[in-house]
């Protein structure tokens, strides 16, 4: 039995997304992160780094979403969440999915908690990172956005849906209340967004979450 350790939507969200797209049996267990459910020795035993989620599956315990959305898709071949082994297009989901995770997202964690970036009480500092991680961010979603410009296919890797667009359409989502340029401001990436809206997993994971509006 999986059990995948979450917080409503936070990073453990694409992983729910995709485990209901493999209509997976799958338990939730709430990570109680307003009372430091994370911090506690019990889930230090599972993720010493004390970050969600963490996917448990037997004797497997599993942390790092990026990683685990790759082990799932790997796990579950018939789906057909990943490109074939060693092709082209294999290389390119590889890409993406460690682009999304090492660059858009840990940027991400820079404009949510510009804090921890400088001294203790520097305001202008923290407005500053604040700042500077959004226009990167901003930078970054472009290049989503020329991605799907250029293959003028539906999901981020073209005419196939994988592993990858949960992950894409989770750090989007992230993005709903900028004060710039949200992702859903994007020509490709808005109606992206929309498409990746209708999927009946993403309304089970919505409901299942009980995540308020805006969605996106």
């Amino acid at each position: 039995m999986i059990t995948l350790h979450y917080l409503p939507g936070a990073a453990s969200f694409a992983v729910h997304s995709l485990l209901r797209e493999l209509n997976a049996t799958f338990t939730l267990q709430l990570v109680d992160r307003a009372n430091d459910g994370h911090k506690s020795p019990a889930y230090l035993k599972l993720n010493p780094n004390g970050l969600i989620p963490v996917l448990v599956d037997g004797d497997l315990v599993m942390y790092e979403t990026a990683a685990i959305l790759l082990h799932l898709a790997d796990t579950h071949p018939a789906a057909g969440l990943a490109p074939p082994l060693g092709s082209a297009e294999r290389a390119h989901y590889y890409k993406w999915m460690l682009w999304l995770s090492n660059t858009l997202q840990a940027t991400l964690i820079h404009y949510f908690y510009p804090e921890r970036w400088v001294d203790e009480g520097n305001a202008d500092g923290t407005a500053q990172v604040k700042a500077h991680a959004e226009a990167k961010v901003v930078a970054c979603l472009k290049q989503i956005d020329d991605q799907l410009a250029g293959h003028g296919g539906p999901w981020l890797l073209g005419a196939h849906y994988s592993a990858v667009d949960p992950l894409a359409f989770m750090l989007c989502r992230w993005t709903r209340n900028f004060g710039s340029r949200p992702a859903r401001d994007f020509a490709h990436i808005g109606p992206y967004l929309q498409r990746m809206l209708a999927r009946p997993a993403l309304k089970h994971v919505f409901a299942a979450e009980q995540l308020p509006p805006p969605l996106v």
